[in-house]
C-alpha cells in the first residue's frame, strides 16, 4: 500500500513537473508576442517613463493608425507582400506536388541521382546564391520590379519536394495498381488520389510556404529596395532610422505582420497536428 502510495506521489510530481516545464516553455515562446502588442498600445511616452512589461494604460491605438497615415501608407507593403506570398504558394506548390510526383512514380534515366543532387541544395546556405541570383536577375532588368522579387523561389522547394515524395512513396502501390487498371492516366491519379491522400502534409506545405515568404527580408531588400516595393519586413526596418527609432511604431508593424500568420494557424492548426501523426506513422 505504502509503496503503490508513493509510486503515485512520484507520478503526480513528474507530471507537475511537465507541465512546469511546458508552462515556462510555452511563456518563452509567446512572451516575445505579448511584448510586442503591449508596446504596440503605449504611446512612446509610456514606453520611455515604464517598465517594459508594465501594461499600457491608458491602451492607444495611435501607432497602428499613423502606420496607416499617408506619410507611412503601410497599406502598400501589406499589398506587395501578399501578392508576392500568393505567387510564391501557387508556384511553389504546383511545381513541388509535380516534381515530387515524378521523383516518386515516374521512371526515367538518372531520376535518383537527379533527385539526391537537387536535395543537395538544402545544405547550400541561402545568403550565399544572394550575389548570383542579384547578378543574374539585375542582368535580365527584374531589379525593382514584382517578378525579381518572386522569380528566383516560385519553381518548387527542396524541402516541399522531398517531403511530398516521401509521402508519395509511401502510397500502398495496390491503389495506384487499380487506378491504373481503370483507366486513370498519370495526371488523374495524382489529382483525384495522391493529392487526397495527403491534405495534411500539403496543408503544412502551405504554412511553412507562407511563413517563409511572409517574413523574407534579406532577398527583397537587396533587389527591391524602392519604396514602391517594399514588404512588410523591409517597410518594418525602413521605421528606425541611425540615430534614433519609434519602438511603439515599430511593434505596432511587427504586430500587423505577425497578425495575419497567426490566424493561418488557427486555421491549419488541426491539419498540421494529423500530418505530424500521419508523418510518424509512416
Amino acid at each position: 500500500m505504502a509503496s503503490s502510495h508513493s509510486r503515485s506521489r512520484a507520478t503526480l510530481f513528474a507530471n507537475l513537473a511537465t507541465y512546469l516545464m511546458l508552462i515556462a516553455s510555452a511563456l518563452i515562446v509567446i512572451g516575445p508576442f505579448i511584448f510586442s502588442v503591449m508596446t504596440a498600445l503605449k504611446t512612446p511616452h509610456q514606453f520611455a517613463t515604464q517598465p517594459p512589461l508594465t501594461p499600457p494604460n491608458p491602451v492607444t491605438f495611435e501607432n497602428f493608425a499613423a502606420l496607416f497615415s499617408p506619410e507611412r501608407s503601410f497599406i502598400v507593403p501589406i499589398a506587395v507582400t501578399a501578392q508576392v506570398v500568393l505567387v510564391m504558394v501557387v508556384g511553389q506548390m504546383f511545381s513541388s506536388i509535380l516534381a515530387a510526383y515524378a521523383f516518386a512514380t515516374l521512371k526515367f534515366p538518372g531520376r535518383d541521382a537527379l533527385f539526391w543532387v537537387y536535395l543537395a541544395t538544402l545544405m547550400v546556405p541561402a545568403v550565399v546564391t544572394i550575389i548570383p541570383l542579384y547578378v543574374m536577375v539585375t542582368q535580365v532588368g527584374m531589379k525593382n520590379t514584382f517578378w525579381g522579387l518572386v522569380v528566383p523561389f516560385m519553381f518548387g522547394s527542396p524541402y516541399a519536394i522531398f517531403l511530398l515524395r516521401e509521402n508519395f512513396r509511401s502510397m500502398p502501390r495496390e491503389i495506384m495498381d487499380a487506378a491504373r487498371i481503370d483507366g486513370a492516366g498519370i495526371l488523374r491519379r495524382l489529382w483525384y488520389i495522391m493529392l487526397p491522400m495527403n491534405k495534411p502534409i500539403l496543408a503544412t506545405l502551405l504554412l511553412i510556404t507562407v511563413v517563409t515568404h511572409w517574413n523574407n527580408f534579406m532577398w527583397p531588400m537587396v533587389i527591391a529596395p524602392r519604396r514602391e516595393w517594399n514588404v512588410l519586413t523591409v517597410a518594418t526596418v525602413g521605421l528606425q532610422t541611425q540615430y534614433s527609432a519609434n519602438w511603439t511604431l515599430v511593434m505596432a508593424a511587427t504586430t500587423i505582420s505577425l497578425a495575419p500568420l497567426i490566424i493561418l494557424f488557427l486555421i491549419f492548426q488541426r491539419q498540421i497536428t494529423r500530418s505530424i501523426g500521419v508523418t510518424g506513422l509512416k
